[in-house]
């Protein structure tokens, strides 16, 4: 625990939102705990001590969802927080229909939405959630009726802020028309640059804080993937991970651990470290379910850049400079 104490005074606060609260500037992504796509779950002790050591460490951001392992996810997140609820601040994501692993589609109903949050109160055992949103949003549901929901549950005390999960800069800008959105939960990183165009600048205008996940591509920029990939891995089934692509883009991650290894951090470290000092507004959302992981990701958010640093990260990793994706359309 030395390493943890000595970096626990490291994590900045940034204001959610034009006018939200202050939260952690490292967000803790609880999703891989439980099992999702048919994964195996986490040992569930050792997942909810690593709640309790990132929330004694200041860390207070928890990222789930009511579809993460069918409500297994909140039930462990309400457990870890039992007795201290006042130490978190739990953003929970809705919307997403699954039957036995596989994905059937969206159900952003009013009536819907009503019903999702209260079986999310009882498995979360608290009477409030922080940050209620939307996972995405398919055009199957007015934005309005979404929104003007969620903004009623605030109105009754059930939510205290509204966020919004993989949308394009009109549906931000529609959304933010009915009640303040507090947050956008979106993917980036260095491999995946293609909000900085659009929908990053719309974020920045509203003054909606963004919450960054998939800091590491898949496991891309982790310095750890070899190709071709272990039959079974999951990361086979995105075309960024398949044949030449793979080949042509861990040749690019060569210039990160270089970088890494020359500053003597890791290139898990320094791919969280960029996102990071991209915005005060923007909070890299960190996946990870073993105590063991805090130290390392909890040490990139004090690693700084010079200039020609940023320079050779931006040239080699510019957009669409990394070959294919990792977004499943459903």
């Amino acid at each position: 625990m030395a390493d943890l104490c000595s970096t626990m005074e490291i994590i900045e606060k940034i204001h959610l939102g034009q006018h939200g609260p202050l939260v952690s500037k490292l967000g803790l992504g609880c999703m891989r705990m439980s099992s999702v796509w048919g994964g195996q779950a986490s040992d569930e002790q050792e997942s909810i001590a690593t709640i309790q050591a990132a929330l004694d460490s200041g860390i207070n951001f928890l990222n789930t969802g009511d579809f993460y392992g069918a409500g297994h996810n909140e039930l462990l997140v309400g457990k870890a927080v039992k007795g201290r609820r006042d130490d978190a601040f739990i953003s929970v994501k809705f919307g997403a229909i699954f039957y036995n692993g596989s994905w059937l589609g969206l159900d952003l109903r009013p009536v819907a939405i009503k019903n999702f949050i209260n079986y999310s109160l009882v498995r979360l055992g608290t009477d409030y959630i922080d940050l209620y949103q939307p996972c995405r949003m398919d055009g199957s549901v007015p934005v309005e009726d979404i929104i003007g929901t969620i903004s009623d549950l605030v109105k009754e005390g059930k939510v205290r802020h509204i966020g919004v999960s993989e949308i394009t800069p009109e549906q931000l800008h529609q959304a933010n028309a009915v009640h303040p959105i507090s947050a956008l939960e979106i993917g980036y990183s260095l491999a995946d640059r293609q909000i900085e165009s659009e929908l990053l600048p719309a974020a920045k205008e509203l003054g909606v804080a963004v919450v960054a996940f998939a800091n590491t591509a898949e496991g891309l920029l982790t310095g750890q993937m070899k190709a071709p990939l272990p039959a079974g891995s999951y990361q086979a089934h995105f075309s960024r991970f398949q044949g030449d692509n793979l080949v042509q883009n861990l040749a690019k991650v060569e210039v990160l651990k270089e970088l890494a290894a020359a500053k003597g951090v890791t290139p898990v470290q320094l791919a969280i470290a960029w996102v990071n000092v991209q915005g005060e507004h923007i909070m890299p959302l960190v996946s990870m379910s073993k105590r063991t992981r805090l130290p390392e990701n909890i040490g990139a958010m004090s690693i700084q850049f010079t200039p020609d640093e940023i320079s050779r990260l931006n040239t080699t990793f510019a957009p669409g400079a990394i070959l294919g994706g990792t977004y499943l359309q459903r």
